[in-house]
This record gives C-alpha cells, structure tokens and sequence, in this order.
C-alpha cells in the first residue's frame, strides 16, 4: 500500500498536464454540446472518477497488481464476453454494459489489463532470452481480446491493442525480423482482408478516404467536414464557441470522435500546438518513467499503456485532419466518454506508479 514517503516522488508535472488536456477537453465539450448540458456534467463526473481511479492505481505497488494481473485479465475477459451476450446496442454496436446512470464499456480498460499480463509474462527478472513459445503465448493473449472486441464489432479499439504486443515483445528481445515478417504479411494480406475481412460500412470508410468526392453527402460526409473544421480557425481560430462546424452541427459528433478538429476550428493553429505540446509532454515523461523504473516489469508495463495511448493520439489526430479513414477511435482525455477517461486517467496511474516506485525496495 501507500507510504507517505513515497509522496516525495509523485511526478506532479505529469499530473498537472494530464488535468490540463482534460480541462481544454471540458470546454471544447461545453462548445459543442451547447453550454453545460448532460453531456458535460457526465464527462465532469467521469473525470472525478478517472482522477480517484488514478489515485487507487496510485496506491496500490504495481508489483502486487502484477502479481495479480492474470485475474485481472480472466476477469476482463470474462466482462468483453458478456458485453457479446447482454451489453447495450448503440448505433449497430454492442460495446457497453448498461448500469442504470451509466454505461461501462469494457474494452477501454481492457488495454491495462492486456499490458499489465503481458508486462509480468514478459518482465520476470529471471526469465531467461525471449523464445518463439513466449511470442505465441505473448500473441494468443492479445488476440482473445482483439477477437472478442473486433466481433462487437469495434475494430477501431481492438487495433489500439496490438501496439501494445508489438511494443512490450519488442523491447523484451522480439528480433527485428519477426516483425519485418509481419509486416510483409501484413501488406500481402491486405488486399483479402478488405475483400473478407471488413464490413461492408469499414470499406466504405476506406473508399471515402481516398476520394470523400464520391459521396459528398453520405460517406464523404464526415471526412469533407473534418477537413473544412480544421482549415476554418486559420492561425488564431474564431473564438470559444464562436465555431459554426461545431456550433451548428455541420461537423458530426464532433464532442468526441472529431473533438481535435473543433479545438482547431475554435482555437486555431495556436490552440492546436499548445495542446500537441501537452500530449507531446505526456508521452515523453512517460518514456521517461520507464526508462526510470527499478525493474523490467514497470518498464515494459509503461511501455504497453503508453503504446497503444500514443497510437490512439496519433490516428485521432490525423483523423482530424483528414488524413486517415474515419474510425471509432476517440482523442484520450479530450473526447466525450466516460469509460475512457476514466480508463486512461487508470492507465496513468500505472505509469505514475512505476516512477514513484524506483527507489523502493
């Protein structure tokens, strides 16, 4: 549990930039949803609980957590099957388990489980050089998870759980040509997945990326207004709440999948490189974090939860930007949801965790 010296070492400037992002994500929640409606007062609450759930990650040494963490995957597992079976419908998706006030979603805390497994697979400190037999057992605990959400179906989230694989096997002795060979794989197989492997409304997404023109007001539709969004705030943005993307809801949902290219709308280039800059801060104190920590297993869980938070930020944003298919993939800690706000603030707990650690015993 928490020792009170171990106060001294909290990475406060990590915490401080992670409220921030969250903050600038509030008001551009308030801007969009129209004032202080049910949307944001639930992102509001979500974030008190993201914060105690980062307090509670906090306290707790990662190493018993770690020592635990094949329940908390069995457990996870077992949460995502039931999301199949008995979770709530929305927009043709079975994502979430409906709890009266609130609806958990699952698969948003499903990628600190999957890091924190893989990171005490992985980071035993007498485990010997990494084998072939680590990396299939390393690749079927990723693939249950990817499989399960995949079929919710939720393709966008199942993708963030890979970086999470690559990144901790890597940095665990993977040889470099395992994943040249994956993505020759990759490459091959691709024109088959599109053909077999996708949905009809996924390839949709994919045929509209490369030409939006061909379904202007359909398919198009988003990707047109993300870009028009982004390109309207110019350098210094038109105002809080002065957007007319976001104020009249040309732009969809932009409270959450499109949050990024309301902020550019309304806070212009300046507002964009202020809040880049603090993502940019997150993600190297976290590698710092890990390059800090005392043992293997905090470095590698670090890694994992700071692997697939950095992929999710990068394709949100170029997303945003028009320059990657729509997907369901939200901005961490800005767009509207309350299970992923409070399952990031969670991930980042671990991440504080670890720093806070490397001078115990």
């Amino acid at each position: 549990m928490f020792e009170r010296r171990l106060y001294y070492h909290i990475d406060w400037l990590l915490i401080g930039a992670l409220v921030a992002i969250c903050l600038v994500g509030l008001a551009m929640i308030y801007s969009t949803s129209g004032g202080a409606t049910r949307l944001y007062w639930t992102q509001v609450y979500a974030l008190g609980l993201g914060l105690g759930a980062m307090a509670i990650a906090v306290t707790i040494d990662y190493r018993a957590l770690a020592d635990k963490s094949h329940w908390i995957y069995l457990g996870m597992m077992l949460l995502l099957l039931g999301v199949l079976f008995f979770g709530s419908v929305r927009g043709g998706s079975r994502r979430w388990i409906d709890l009266g006030p609130v609806n958990l979603q699952p698969s948003e805390f499903a990628k600190a489980a999957l890091a924190l497994m893989l990171a005490k697979m992985l980071g035993e400190e007498r485990r010997p050089a990494l084998t072939n037999n680590d990396l299939f057992i390393a690749a079927a605990l990723t693939s249950v998870p990817f499989l399960i959400v995949a079929r919710q179906p939720d393709l966008g989230t199942a993708v963030t759980l890979l970086p999470i694989l690559l990144v901790v096997a890597y940095v665990a002795g993977m040889p470099m040509k395992y994943i040249y060979a994956m993505l020759i794989v990759a490459v091959l197989s691709a024109p088959i997945a599109y053909k077999f492997g996708l949905q009809d409304y996924q390839r949709e997404r994919i045929s509209t990326f490369l030409d939006p023109a061909q379904d202007p007001k359909g398919a198009g539709y988003q990707q047109i207004q993300a870009r028009i969004t982004v390109g309207s705030g110019g350098v210094w943005g038109k105002g809080f709440m002065q957007g007319t993307q976001g104020q009249l809801r040309f732009l969809p949902v932009a409270h959450n999948d499109f949050i990024f290219s309301v902020l550019a709308e309304e806070q212009g280039l300046l507002g964009v490189l202020a809040v880049l800059g603090l993502y940019m801060f997150v993600i190297f104190r976290g590698l710092a974090a890990a390059r800090l920590a005392k043992d293997r297993l905090g470095a590698y869980l670090v890694l994992g939860v700071l692997s697939a938070f950095t992929f999710q930020v990068i394709y949100n944003i170029t997303m945003s930007a028009g320059l990657a298919p729509v997907k369901g993939l939200t901005l961490p800690l800005m767009s509207y949801g309350g299970s992923s706000l409070i399952a990031t603030l969670a991930s980042f707990g671990l991440i504080l965790n670890v720093r806070m650690r490397r001078f115990t015993n």
